[in-house]
């Protein structure tokens, strides 16, 4: 009967404690999460609070980051937010009208970073779309932040910087980097 006791006791604390195992992984994944759901549900300032915003300016303008001042840092930041918001969300939420499920894996953590995998039902009128996703978090100040997504392999980031960021810093720098960032917040502000 002790025996028995025992066993009953270590499955009861097993049971207790396993939430409390598994919170970890969903403190990492709740910002994709967030992302995900605030965005299908025309939430972008909640999406945008989920995103590492320093980090993702640091990718994006690579060793250029240190040279821009803390004021143009800080407008890149904003400016970016805001056209990623009014170009990139309003064309998942497209894609999110015909969402028939999602799924996500366990994060996959090393250290201050992490990669959380998705896969995306879409039931079009015509055809079944599968989309593998692959988010990558970093941890600042505490808290877990997204700062990319994979489609099918792609880097979003990389493929902005690449082909707009760098290109545009080539031409002009920090300045000439802003002002078109300016001129494009204020044109999609009239639509």
């Amino acid at each position: 009967m002790n025996a028995r006791l025992r066993s009953l006791a270590v499955l009861a604390t097993l049971t207790l404690a396993l939430p409390v195992l598994a919170a970890p992984n969903e403190t990492v994944a709740k910002p994709v999460k967030t992302v995900v759901q605030s965005v299908r549900y025309s939430k972008d300032d909640l999406a945008i609070k989920q995103l590492a915003n320093e980090e993702q300016g640091r990718f994006l303008l690579g060793e250029d980051w240190e040279k821009g001042t803390d004021a143009q840092r800080k407008e890149f930041i904003q400016l970016f937010n805001k056209l990623f918001s009014k170009i990139a969300f309003p064309k998942v939420r497209e894609n999110f009208k015909n969402l028939a499920s999602i799924t996500y894996e366990d994060p996959v953590l090393e250290g201050d970073k992490a990669k959380v995998k998705s896969t995306v039902i879409i039931e079009h009128p015509m055809k079944k779309q599968e989309m593998k996703l692959q988010y990558s978090l970093v941890k600042t100040q505490g808290a877990w932040k997204v700062l990319d997504v994979a489609v099918l392999g792609d880097s979003m980031l990389t493929g902005i910087r690449d082909d707009q960021v760098r290109p545009i810093m080539q031409q002009g720098g920090w300045d000439h980097l802003l002002d078109l960032m300016r001129k494009k917040d204020a044109e999609l502000s009239k639509k």
